[in-house]
This record gives structure tokens, sequence and C-alpha cells, in this order.
């Protein structure tokens, strides 16, 4: 494996522990990065709880979402998000579907999240909903089609994040770090908004205010500073993902 695919498949299952132990992931919800080197495949784990997720779990897909090797493990239903994400969006090296306690409020109610804190503007203005149910009528809210992934990218736009309707949510990242950082401070960001409304009427950030602050908080030497302390926290959990095993090991 070269090392610049090695090293992403290793951040990329770091990146699963960090947001499951963070609370954005629990036993559900997946972590994708766009391959390093073909901009035509992505990486995501075989179907696996995002805690337990380690390098030997992730496997190459294409933008259809088949796995380009034949994989003999049960894979995650809902992959078609991904594959259909980057199909639209060339810019997203990153995409992250959960069902975070902090956000499912805001999906039930229909309610948008809007950016109230300094953190949170990295969210961005608007985070538009997609309801499965207009398109699609009565489904087990899954979103396991082809026609479904590509009316959730839809509803994204250009967005970086959009709420699934009595489901979820959906973000997308310029890479692993500014994923991280952007699905962690969204919940933040929420569980602030919904305890405002016990104080009065939340005040979201002024247009100006979200620009400058989003653009600070995703630049790399902060995204680098919040992983390392997200990854510290894990570490002293005693629940970072083991090391790749390497080609020797492998062969003996």
């Amino acid at each position: 494996m070269p090392e610049r695919l090695a090293d992403l498949v290793a951040e990329l299952a770091l990146a699963n522990r960090i947001l499951a132990h963070e609370g954005v992931l629990d036993a559900f919800g997946h972590v994708s990065a766009r391959h390093p080197a073909d901009p035509g495949r992505y990486l995501l784990s075989r179907s696996r709880s995002p805690q337990l997720v380690e390098p030997a779990d992730i496997l190459e897909y294409t933008l259809d979402s088949e796995p380009v090797r034949p994989a003999r493990m049960p894979l995650y239903a809902e992959r078609v998000i991904h594959g259909c994400i980057y199909q639209a969006r060339s810019d997203v090296m990153a995409v992250c579907h959960h069902h975070a306690a902090a956000v499912l409020p805001f999906c039930v109610a229909g309610k948008p999240i809007v950016p109230v804190s300094h953190l949170g503007a990295v969210i961005g203005e608007e985070t538009p909903f997609w309801d499965q149910h207009d398109e699609f009528g009565d489904t087990n809210l899954l979103v396991v089609k082809e026609e479904e992934g590509r009316s959730l990218a839809r509803a994204l736009g250009g967005h970086s994040v959009v709420l699934m309707k009595r489901h979820g949510a959906t973000v997308v990242g310029g890479g692993l770090k500014e994923l991280v950082s952007r699905s962690i401070f969204l919940c933040q960001n929420a569980e602030y908004q919904l305890r405002a409304h016990m104080l009065g009427t939340p005040e979201p950030l002024h247009r100006g205010e979200i620009k400058l602050a989003g653009g600070i908080n995703l630049l790399p030497n902060v995204t680098a500073r919040t992983w390392e302390y997200w990854s510290m926290r894990l570490k002293a959990a005693g629940a970072l993902p083991p090391p790749a095993r390497s080609k020797l090991k492998k062969r003996r």
C-alpha cells in the first residue's frame, strides 16, 4: 500500500473513533475519505460500529459505491450517501453521516441549526433540510438507492451540512481534520442553540462573522490543534485504533 494511502487509512480509522468518543457517532453512522490518488474512489470501513473501526476494516469503493475488490464482510447499507456526494462535489474530500443526539431534535422538529457561537461558524450560514418522504414516500428511512443518494446530494448543494428530517445529518469537509471539527462543532452549536431557547430567542452570528470566524476555525493550524486535542482524549480513554499491520506481518 502506498505510504500516502496508508497514512489516510490510519487517519480515517482514527477519525471514526474520535467522532464516536465525542458523541457524534454511536453504534451507527459512518465516515469516509476520498482516495488521495484517485478522485474516482473513496475509502470507507466495512460495516462496523465507528468506535471499533481499525485500519484493517477500511475498503476502497468506486463512486458508484461498489467495493473495488470483492468483499466477504457486510458493508454499510447507506454507503451511497458518500458516493453520490463525491460525484456531485469535487471539492469534498471527506463525508460523515450521523444521528447525533444534539442534532436529532432539530431534525424531528424541522427547525434549522444556525451558527450561534464562534466555533459554530464552521457550519455555514444555512443548514438545508432533506425529507426523504417528499420524493420517495414511505421508506425505512435508510438511504440505500442511488436515486436517494443523488437527491440528498442535491439538497446538500454547495453547503457543508444537510439535515435529514426524522433521521440525522450529513456533513462534508475538505479533508478529515476539517470534517471532524465541523461535525463536532455542529453538535456543540446545536446544544448551545437549544439551551439558549430557555433564556429567550437565540441571536445567530452575523453573516460577516460567519464568514470570518468560519474561515479562521478551518485554518490548518487550528484543525491540527483540535485533532491533537481529541486524539489525546481518545488516547486517555484507551481507545486508540491499533496500528495497521505491515505486509511483513501478514506474510508471517
